[in-house]
């Protein structure tokens, strides 16, 4: 099972904590250990361009997760294996709705992340039952993974003197986003 994690963003963030973090869900999922899964971290404009181009909704969201192989949660006795997708984040969205959630950028783009593995293994949240459980389970998942790593200290950080990228994304088109994913 491998994890790969791209940060194109200016954002300083420890790869390995997400590359952990997917490794552990996929496991909890019991999805094979020959799968595979890449998370990237991108700006504003290329997540508002993918969210336009597969989604048809403008402006830059959160998280967006393409799926290769369609695999699904396994059981006890079978984990499918394969190419799980691809997750896409935008720490620059995260960092807005962590502000607004009231806690850090980095739990926000660790839930964004389990909420992305989540969507490559089928779950959705189309309606309210679903949601109530993808949402659900994606807390649970989280806070496990917080209470295994008791006392661990995350952090995802902008260099000194960085331009907000939302911000100058939203001057260049507007504040006009469809959130949705």
């Amino acid at each position: 099972m491998s994890v790969e994690v791209a940060n194109e963003t200016e954002w300083q963030l420890d790869p390995k904590v997400f590359s952990e973090l997917g490794l552990w869900v996929m496991h909890q999922m019991r999805v094979s250990t020959q799968s595979e899964l890449t998370i990237t971290f991108v700006d504003p404009e290329p997540i508002a361009e993918l969210h336009e181009r597969w989604m048809d909704l403008q402006g830059p969201t959160d998280v967006m997760s393409f799926p290769m192989d369609e695999l699904r949660p396994g059981d006890e006795r079978n984990e499918p294996e394969g190419m799980l997708g691809d997750i896409v984040i935008c720490p620059w969205v995260a960092q807005q709705q962590a502000q607004a959630a009231g806690h850090s950028t980095m739990e926000e783009m660790m839930l964004l992340t389990i909420h992305g593995v989540l969507h490559l293994l089928g779950y959705d949240h189309h309606t309210r039952e679903q949601e109530r459980q993808m949402f659900g389970l994606q807390r649970q998942l989280l806070l496990t993974f917080f209470a295994l790593h008791h006392g661990t200290a995350w952090s995802a950080t902008l260099p000194s003197g960085s331009v907000n990228e939302l911000e100058v994304y939203e001057r260049k088109y507007g504040t006009n986003r469809e959130l949705g994913h």
